[in-house]
């Protein structure tokens, strides 16, 4: 199981990983708080125990090392809670623990996940990686799904006017309504926080004098307040995701948008909750622009206009938003500009873009006006590394259509973990040198498009081999020379291609 870096990982906030563990006592600091699970005893200890965390680790990686100190010291004092919370880890690069790691869809370390009932409802950890952060939110993910307000001063510590939360308004908790609102909290709990009141009175905002039921969700943007009366759990839920993005996402260095703005870039695959989705329009420029405010209220206007129809609307700081530029391959002297992205992976771009142009470039997009942006790196002339250079412009004619057994690896330049892997992939593509059959490639996914079907990029580096027949297959072992070689041999296919001498690209 390799280790990638996420997309997603331009737009969340760096989280502090670093800390010490003390504690009294050479018996204490002795003591690991920590479980450590493996295949034998899995699916034993998960089972006895209604509420337990498991992180998915390996011991080169250096997120995870970082992590441990702060993991083992929130195990500790979660340890005395009442009850106590159990923290637990698993090596998921052991050979053995592999089948672990893909069942719970491990793809990158550390990942955290939250079992509940025996094992039997599996979440992910979506909390903070410092020990005090993750005491207080497994703390909150332990208890009732929903906490029950009783006094304005309740209301206030729950609703603090810079998250979301939602609340059930009842004449009484009982009742299919009451019910169906307990199983939406239990089912977005990792996301919101819930409450439940006898007293609208106790709330903030809004109309006090209803009695229920219904359901209020408070949220720091728009409208602020947004009332909702069907109790179907799946209708609640999808009202939920959808009045929780805003009409435009503000991407800036201000922690409290931040997690607004992760659900922005996931929100396309928020498991299909909105299913007319087709666009993300993404407008980037300086803050501090003479035109900003020109710039924000045609914006908005145009995501007003749209809203409900399968857009959402980021306006993102070029300070806050170098990522994203670096991911979709933007130029600085390009700003003021907007970009679409659509779920089959492909881009719409209207550069050096003035305040008034807003929405009647995004009815030409909208209408169908507008032609796909191909972005590409210039085709190389000379060709002639160990691992071939490949573009957009000619991605069809070497991985499609070149006749050849192709390893091809999606990276990112700034990927630490693709620089380590580069020297391997090197020495692969030095041990297939005479093979005519096998070509070594690799392409830079933030500076060139690529089909997003059938290749599903997720992080980087992401590896993908494709043999001469056309068998596509994702490749996700270690990632040292000789599994890669091994790999290779075992599904590669053999060409009617001449192998004397490895053709030229």
């Amino acid at each position: 199981m390799a280790s990638r870096v996420s997309i997603g990982a331009f737009c969340v906030v760096v989280l502090s990983l670093t800390g010490v563990f003390a504690s009294e006592g050479e018996e204490t600091a002795s003591k690991e708080f920590v479980l450590t699970l493996d295949h034998s005893n899995f699916a034993d200890t998960v089972s006895k125990h209604d509420f337990i965390v498991v992180e998915f680790y390996a011991p080169w990686c250096g997120h995870c090392k970082k992590l441990a100190p702060e993991y083992e010291k929130a195990a500790s004092i979660l340890s005395s809670n009442d009850p106590p919370v159990i923290l637990a880890k698993v090596d998921a690069n052991e050979e053995q623990n592999k089948v672990l790691a893909s069942e719970y869809d491990v793809k990158g370390f550390p990942t955290i996940k939250i079992l509940r009932s025996g094992g039997k409802v599996v979440q992910d950890y979506k909390g903070p990686r410092e020990a005090d952060g993750i005491v207080d939110y497994l703390k909150k993910q332990s208890g009732p799904a929903s906490a029950e307000v009783k006094s304005a001063e309740q209301a206030k510590v729950l609703i603090d006017g810079n998250k979301i939360v939602v609340v059930g308004v009842f004449p009484e908790f009982s009742g299919e309504k009451f019910d169906n609102f307990s199983a939406l909290a239990e089912r977005l709990r990792s996301d919101y926080e819930f409450g439940h009141t006898l007293d609208a009175k106790h709330l903030p905002h809004g109309e006090s004098s209803v009695s229920g039921p219904i359901v209020r969700l408070f949220k720091p943007f728009d409208e602020l307040v947004v009332d909702f009366e069907d109790f179907d759990v799946d209708t609640l839920v999808k009202f939920v995701e959808e009045s929780s993005i805003p009409t435009v996402t503000l991407f800036n260095n201000d922690p409290n948008n931040h997690p607004f703005v992760i659900k922005f870039f996931n929100s396309p695959n928020a498991k299909n909750l909105i299913r007319c989705w087709n666009g993300q329009a993404m407008l980037f420029l300086n803050f501090s622009n003479e035109l900003f405010d020109s710039f924000k209220s045609n914006y908005h206007d145009v995501a007003k206009q749209y809203k409900g129809q399968g857009i959402s609307f980021l306006m993102g700081d070029l300070e806050a938003s170098q990522g994203a530029f670096q991911y979709f391959g933007l130029k600085e002297d390009q700003v003021p500009l907007i970009v679409v992205q659509t779920n089959d992976g492909k881009k719409y771009l209207k550069p050096n873009l003035e305040p008034d142009h807003i929405a009647s470039w995004v009815k030409e997009y909208k209408d169908g006006n507008v032609h796909p942006f191909k972005k590409s790196e210039p085709i190389p002339e000379v060709n002639n590394e160990p691992v071939k250079v490949v573009v957009a412009d000619n991605f069809e004619d070497v991985v499609f259509n070149s006749g050849k057994n192709v390893l091809l690896e999606f990276y990112a330049p700034w990927c630490g973990h693709c620089k380590k892997l580069a020297p391997i992939l090197d020495e692969v593509a030095l041990s297939f040198e005479s093979d005519a059959d096998v070509l070594i490639a690799k392409i830079d996914a933030t500076a060139n498009d690529y089909p997003s079907e059938p290749f599903d990029v997720k992080g980087y580096p992401t590896l993908y081999f494709k043999s001469a027949s056309g068998n596509l297959s994702q490749y996700d072992g270690d990632r040292t020379k000789e599994d890669i070689v091994e790999f290779i041999q075992k599904n590669k296919d053999k060409t009617t291609q001449q192998s004397s001498a490895k053709e030229e690209l």
